[in-house]
């Protein structure tokens, strides 16, 4: 009877398992088959697939090191409103406070920068090491830093004479560092502005709005044909993504004023609504700027495969002139450069953000940041300019850069190992024939199984510390460095 009571079972369950995983088989295969057929015909999406390759592109991605600048209305009370100080960013300070929008719009009158000197930004840049700037033209206030002919609220308006955008176009231009635009979609201080399109009404009102931004970005490009492209920021309210029209438009009319323009995956929407890439996962822009104050994972290779870029504050989170920087922690020069270090490692750009003050100077502390990084920078910015992602395993001593111009591969240590040795793991049909540190080999050691080790200086290092590798070819299975 057991016997028999067994073999029920047994045949029930094998029964079981084959019907089970028959369904399963057939499940995959139907999502298989939904997956194939579940791309989506969209007339606003993503424009083409992968890098582009013209020049223009190349020169950006060549860049890879840039100076962000957040300079408006803001920096006149800097983070501060009635006596009270507030932690969050120094733009965001009428949303904050419930700030009216007359109250706000009138410090136009106060804006009066009259130590901006164009010249001694551009010089500071420059040192720094950046090849690149972007400038808020325009951020969420609506406040234009150039004098637009379809507003009035602008930099005209503003006690101060100058031109300003001008100055500082030419400025940075004379330095040979390309010259980007922000530009906030997001305007609270225009009347036709709509967070959703509710009516009739709204949608009249912001088509309304559309337009007046078209015009203006049309505009900056036709003053100021320098211009290498543009930042687009505020574009995450249902007003914009409800139709992808908008930004597929003005993403169009600005390649077709200027073939060669870079715009970053910010300003689109596609017909679904979503965001920086289209509803079948393809990137929409020249490259992907999702990455605000925070860097992917080392680990995360999938970002190389496309072009993208990093900003980042230097406070935890202070874009515009804040007068109080003990509300945070600021970042140390030697961890913007190993952020920068990571970035290039992964074949990102970074970003690196500075609000100046509404005189039109920066404060003392960024002015140190930006010597100490451009000191490094003067030693080390032949592994950051050109600098990608080298394909190797990663390792806790920091990171791998591999400059497309020589072909070069370079391993930059943040953290030293405290047994003084590098390890290094390359592919089976590849040796490491030395290691570089400032002009000097250094010993190398090698283990079949555990790779290569560098043997480091016994001395502390004060800052990343670059190291060339030479990598070639193996010729042979056999390696007389074996021990």
């Amino acid at each position: 009877m057991k016997t028999t009571a067994i073999k029920k079972v047994s045949f029930y369950f094998i029964l079981f398992s084959f019907v089970f995983l028959t369904s399963c088989t057939f499940n995959t295969k139907e999502n298989d088959n939904q997956n194939k057929t579940a791309t989506k015909t969209l007339k606003y999406g993503s424009q083409y697939s992968g890098k582009r390759g013209d020049k223009e592109m190349q020169k950006f991605r060549a860049n890879r090191f840039g100076q962000f600048i957040h300079w408006g209305l803001y920096s006149i009370p800097a983070g501060e409103w009635k006596g009270k100080i507030y932690s969050g960013a120094a733009e965001w300070l009428p949303k904050m406070t419930n700030i009216s929008r007359s109250e706000w719009d009138s410090l136009i009158y106060k804006f009066n920068p009259v130590k901006f000197n164009a010249k001694e930004w551009a010089a500071m840049a420059k040192k720094m090491g950046v090849k690149y700037v972007t400038i808020t033209t325009k951020h969420h206030e609506g406040f234009c830093l150039w004098k637009s002919d379809y507003t009035d609220f602008d930099i005209e308006t503003a006690p101060y004479k100058g031109d300003l955008i001008k100055e500082f176009v030419d400025a940075y231009t004379a330095e040979g560092l390309d010259v980007y635009f922000y530009y906030s979609i997001l305007d609270w201080h225009h009347p036709d502005w709509r967070y959703d399109i509710k009516s009739k009404n709204d949608s009249i009102a912001f088509e309304r709005y559309y337009q007046f931004a078209k015009n203006q970005l049309l505009e900056l490009q036709r003053k100021f044909p320098e211009v290498k492209g543009f930042w687009f920021d505020g574009t995450w309210d249902q007003s914009w993504k409800k139709n992808g029209r908008y930004s597929y438009e003005i993403e169009m009319a600005l390649k077709k004023a200027n073939p060669g323009v870079i715009v970053n995956s910010r300003l689109r929407a596609d017909d679904l609504g979503s965001r920086h890439f289209d509803s079948n996962g393809e990137l929409m822009g020249d490259y992907q700027s999702g990455y605000e104050r925070f860097l992917p994972e080392k680990k995360d290779t999938s970002v190389v495969k496309m072009d993208w870029e990093a900003c980042m504050t230097i406070p935890v989170n202070q874009w515009g002139y804040h007068k109080d920087w003990t509300l945070s922690h600021v970042k140390s020069p030697n961890e913007i450069i190993e952020m920068l270090v990571k970035t290039v490692s992964l074949g990102g750009n970074f970003l690196l953000n500075f609000g100046p003050k509404s005189d039109g100077t920066f404060r003392d502390e960024e002015k140190v940041i930006a010597h100490e990084i451009g000191n490094w920078m003067d030693k080390n910015g032949y592994v950051i300019y050109n600098g990608d992602y080298a394909g190797l395993k990663n390792q806790d001593w920091g990171y791998y850069i591999k400059n497309t111009f020589n072909n070069s591969v370079y391993g930059v240590i943040v953290n030293k190992p405290i047994a003084n040795q590098m390890r290094v793991e390359l592919p089976k049909n590849k040796k490491l024939e030395g290691a570089v540190l400032e002009g000097k080999q250094l010993p190398i050691h090698f283990h079949d199984r555990l790779g290569y080790f560098v043997v480091l200086p016994e001395e502390n290092f004060i800052s990343p510390v670059v190291i060339k590798l030479e990598i070639a070819d193996k010729k042979s299975k056999h390696n007389p460095e074996h021990i």
